[in-house]
């Protein structure tokens, strides 16, 4: 759910023929039991990363760094410069990814929809969108579908499709309330990259349409995406190789310091 503060949301009460992908955005509640991630770790298979820093859970400013190494047992090398970024309008919260579902064992608030907090931990980032015929964009690398009126996500926890990416069309029977246009009146979806939070929407409620994506400028914030420049996405996207498996890291910087060895983080 990437819609910037004081941006408005632009809903469908339109109709899902096809699903085409999986995606998850949103009063913060304490961290309980953690949930097991992978034993060899969630950054083990990687060799993209990219690092989004805040400086605390409710912080909406950050800072986002690319890395990349040449197999999964070399270190991490930086890719170009810091770029600034704004996360949702609460800050971060523990969301459902490579590393587990909520915390890890470590403190902090735990997402869940509508509380506009961006996820925190590890993500793969699988696929992108944007407001241009996929053949003018030959430079993404990743699967690429192209926005238009009919693409939704659907974030009513209440569906058999929430956190869901799909094509929809009138006159069809629909089982949400609530979807959001992918094909905005605004420039902010003219380009991104679907963040897999709760893929399949498997936490019923635990956030749903999560992107990177382009902002409004430093002072915005989100619902629950993480936003930078367009020049920065236009970088970014032409960098980031599926072959890779490439991932978001996205984590308060105390939290980080902490994770880092455990997680193999630069």
């Amino acid at each position: 759910m990437g819609v910037f503060f004081g941006m408005p949301i632009f809903r469908s009460a339109i109709v899902a023929i096809s699903s085409i992908a999986i995606v998850a955005c949103q009063s913060p509640r304490v961290a309980t039991a953690p949930s097991p991630a992978s034993a060899a770790g969630p950054t083990s298979r990687s060799l993209q990363m990219i690092v989004v820093i805040t400086d605390d859970w409710n912080s909406v400013p950050g800072v986002m760094r690319r890395y990349v190494r040449d197999g999964v047992r070399s270190s991490w090398r930086p890719v170009g410069p810091e770029t600034p970024v704004v996360v949702g309008a609460g800050g971060l919260g523990w969301g459902d990814g490579l590393h587990g579902v909520g915390s890890p064992g470590e403190s902090g608030p735990i997402k869940h929809e509508g509380d506009q907090r961006s996820p925190a931990g590890v993500f793969r980032l699988s696929s992108a969108f944007g407001y241009a015929p996929k053949d003018s964009l030959s430079w993404i690398r990743l699967p690429y579908t192209q926005a238009t009126d009919a693409y939704k996500c659907v974030d009513d926890a209440a569906s058999v499709h929430y956190n869901q990416m799909l094509m929809a069309a009138r006159g069809t029977a629909m089982d949400w309330r609530s979807a959001e246009d992918m094909r905005r009146r605004d420039s902010l979806y003219s380009l991104g990259v679907v963040v897999e939070h709760n893929a399949n929407g498997r936490e019923v409620g635990g956030g749903s349409c999560i992107f990177l994506h382009i902002w409004p400028g430093p002072d915005g914030s989100t619902v629950g995406c993480t936003a930078f420049a367009s020049d920065a996405m236009r970088e970014l996207l032409a960098w980031l190789d599926p072959d890779a498996l490439p991932v978001l890291v996205q984590l308060p910087r105390s939290t980080y310091n902490r994770l880092r060895i455990a997680w193999a983080l630069p």
